[in-house]
């Protein structure tokens, strides 16, 4: 009761500070780690030896993601506003201008929903997204390589792994609120 009563008031420039900070954090601190899954994985004849410096695409991609959810969260006035805040900053942070940016993220979300085709399930597209962006089907098994189709086992896993990184908006919600 009490939690509800002093729950912090955010505007959309807020929330879009906290999204884009939490993102570039889970991705930073997270992504050695899924690399090392990757390399690691038995569904891969050769290692793909992916760098743990190599993060873009996956950013990318879970910032795609994320923003698939801010739309499903929000009502549609409030997500184009809170989004439009999120590409301003993104396209300083990436230093291009923010049409470019937008085009780039609009060229990714097409991306994963031309892989994820005909699933609807944003966290299997973007396991599936990693698996083309990071080229990995030249490490998969002879069977899985000549379907140019992701194993399926390394798919599950990797929808286990992406899942950490997407937005938990219950959590936020209990602590916050919009203003």
């Amino acid at each position: 009761m009490l939690g509800t009563i002093l729950k912090r008031k955010l505007s959309d420039n807020q929330v879009a500070n906290i999204f884009i900070n939490a993102i570039f954090d889970t991705v930073d601190n997270g992504f050695k780690e899924v690399a090392q899954l990757i390399n690691e994985d038995v569904a891969f004849v050769n290692s793909p030896a992916i760098n743990v410096n190599d993060h873009g695409e996956f950013g990318l991609i879970v910032i795609v993601g994320n923003l698939s959810y801010l739309e499903s969260t929000f009502d549609a006035e409030q997500a184009g506003r809170v989004e439009k805040i999120i590409f301003e900053k993104l396209s300083k942070i990436y230093n291009i201008q923010e049409v470019e940016f937008t085009k780039m993220i609009r060229e990714y979300q097409n991306f994963i929903t031309k892989v994820n085709h005909p699933s609807k399930n944003m966290i299997y597209g973007m396991s599936k997204a990693v698996f083309y962006k990071y080229n990995l089907n030249e490490y998969q098994d002879e069977y899985f390589r000549r379907m140019q189709a992701p194993n399926p086992l390394f798919l599950k896993r990797m929808d286990e792994v992406m899942s950490n990184f997407v937005w938990n908006w219950d959590a936020f919600f209990k602590k916050y609120k919009l203003n």
